[in-house]
């Protein structure tokens, strides 16, 4: 293997100042997905990534400081997908098409709005890998060496002794991968090579970053790993004659690039790279959200590969840990991967909202969470149907607002323990809301939002204003507790529009809330303090129910019942075995 200590560089920690221009402020909010892989249709982890993005766009937006950009997209070379393709009697592009539509589908259904869609057949993206290569190879980081070592074809992957162990408790000599549980087999070949290890003290520098990787567990891990093991140079090829469905190598077509490689390339793309005048504005990504199993390629190799191009490293990797079924990680061979409801499976786009909230709501992305059909449905009708929804309705409802509008705020509230909790309550919710939303701790923003809707709904209840008489009502007696509970749901409804944007927004126009008051700076200062509020617009979109009660999904049902019979079939052998 060649020497790699005397190549001309300067260490990364001497040119990553130059990296921190005066032009920062004007670049723009970049986050990011990773392209999801063409090999099989989206399921809820899938889904997960995505709504975060999204989220934290939208949240993004709402503050109105910078522009925002969203990738996603899919990644559509690599053996499995060729062999995908050929099991489906597809051309492996054919398939790519197939499968990458459903992804866009299912993000068009789920409201997530992404501005970049980057599909690794496209042109302008091989474009960039075939520059991106150049770039590395013309500084002498690549160079062709022969490699021995366990590949997994599964994960399309080399790994090194310490990344395996025996696959069986008979020492038979069948090794799998630590981390995917997937079969390798040992493997030696003529490769390209990247200097990987030439960067450890490099990537480690990077991580002394304040808040590079997030959440701290996750960061903890990735340090402690690299601090531990030594930087083995990275396979970046692989022979056409073994991985015909890829790109091949510049002026080397007997070599195919390696997925990874080619995926992560993905976020140059989306910039602009190599051509394009406005790529400073749009490099490095803002926040790259991703899942655990996939932290090594974009906190090690991704890095690595932009210092080596002289480009700066994303300025925050958030990780989120993965979605169980059963408290068991989904996977095809364990017949347990959930796919989201699909409205040309028969079910409804209410369901897919009740999905998207629910993955939100309880989502925490520092540890593994459980799914369970009936807890997302009694979820989204306890709280979207149920404290929400019906909140909006009493409040609205002819009968206690004939002039359908959106009562001035008067000082005749009552000071009962109500309206204590709930003002204070509310005047708080926007600088807790954005704290947690700042670290894409989206479910402990909804909990915060929760509880003033419970608190709302308290003091509506207390009050009971739909004891007062005809002649009270005319006189407008209930005014005072119909505008504060509508200022709870209107500063509630600004912070939803991240988790919940079409429901969010057909809460706030039904308060009469005009589209142009709906920033986060329209929440941060309530009526009863002088601020901002809905006060004299009339009421829309008439008597409407903000979520209608989701009730059994066919396509959920069915996924839970193969579930639950593999589970069933799992303790009758573990009973056998006993």
């Amino acid at each position: 293997m060649p020497v790699t200590s005397h190549l001309m560089r300067f260490p990364f920690k001497c040119i990553a100042k130059s990296f921190h221009s005066s032009c920062r402020s004007k670049r723009k909010f970049t986050v990011t997905t990773p392209i999801f892989y063409c090999n099989a249709g989206p399921h809820i982890g899938h889904l997960y990534t995505a709504v975060l993005a999204d989220a934290a766009t939208r949240f993004h937006n709402l503050l109105g400081e910078r522009d925002s950009c969203f990738v996603t997209g899919t990644d559509e070379h690599g053996t499995k997908i060729f062999q995908a393709a050929t099991a489906n009697k597809m051309s492996p592009k054919d398939y790519c098409d197939k499968i990458s539509s459903e992804y866009r589908q299912l993000f068009a259904e789920s409201e997530i709005g992404y501005t970049h869609f980057i599909r690794t057949t496209q042109d302008d993206h091989i474009q960039a890998v075939n520059s991106f290569w150049k770039c590395l190879n013309d500084g002498n980081f690549i160079y062709k060496g022969s490699y021995s070592g366990w590949y997994c074809v599964a994960d399309e992957a080399f790994l090194t002794d310490a990344q395996v162990k025996e696959g069986s408790a008979q020492g038979d000599g069948h090794k799998i991968s630590i981390d995917s549980g997937q079969p390798v087999e040992w493997t030696t070949e003529e490769n390209f090579m990247f200097r990987l290890s030439s960067f450890k003290s490099d990537l480690l520098y990077w991580l002394q970053k304040e808040n590079v990787v997030k959440p701290e567990n996750f960061h903890r891990a990735l340090v402690k790993w690299l601090e531990e093991n030594d930087l083995e140079d990275l396979s970046v090829s692989r022979p056409a004659s073994r991985v015909p469905w890829g790109l091949p190598v510049p002026d080397n077509p007997n070599h195919t690039i390696y997925v990874w490689l080619d995926a992560l390339v993905n976020y140059l793309t989306a910039a602009g790279y190599p051509n394009s005048q406005n790529f400073t504005s749009n490099w490095p990504p803002t926040v790259q959200i991703l899942g655990k199993d996939i932290l090594k390629f974009h906190g090690i190799y991704w890095p690595a590969f932009l210092m080596a191009a002289g480009l700066e490293p994303p300025h925050q990797l958030l990780v989120h840990s993965h979605w169980t079924v059963d408290s068991e990680k989904m996977s095809k061979s364990r017949g347990n991967v959930v796919s989201p409801p699909s409205p040309t499976r028969g079910d409804s786009l209410q369901e897919l909202l009740a999905m998207r909230y629910f993955l939100l709501r309880t989502g925490t992305p520092q540890k593994d969470n459980n799914f369970s059909k009936e807890l997302m449905i009694s979820v989204a009708n306890t709280e979207l149907m149920g404290a929400i929804g019906n909140l909006l309705s009493r409040c609205t409802a002819v009968a206690l607002n004939p002039k359908q509008e959106y009562p001035p705020h008067e000082d005749r509230v009552p000071s009962i323990e109500e309206w204590s909790l709930l003002s204070s309550a509310v005047e708080k919710l926007p600088g807790l809301v954005r704290s947690h939303y700042s670290d894409c701790n989206f479910y402990l923003g909804v909990v915060e939002t929760l509880k003033v809707i419970d608190l709302a709904n308290q003091f509506f209840t207390h009050m009971e204003p739909w004891k007062f008489s005809k002649e009270q009502l005319a006189a407008g007696v209930q005014n005072p507790i119909l505008h504060v509970t509508m200022e709870a749901l209107r500063v509630c409804g600004i912070a939803l529009q991240p988790i919940i944007p079409s429901l969010a927004s057909t809460l706030l126009s039904r308060l009469g809330v005009p589209d142009n008051c709906r920033m986060w700076q329209d929440m941060e200062n309530v009526s009863w303090k002088g601020g901002p509020s809905a006060t004299g617009y009339k009421l829309g979109l008439g008597n409407i129910k903000l979520f209608e009660r989701v009730g059994e999904s066919p396509l959920l049902t069915a996924q839970a019942k193969v579930n639950s019979k593999n589970v069933q079939t799992k303790k009758k052998k573990k009973v056998l075995e006993v």
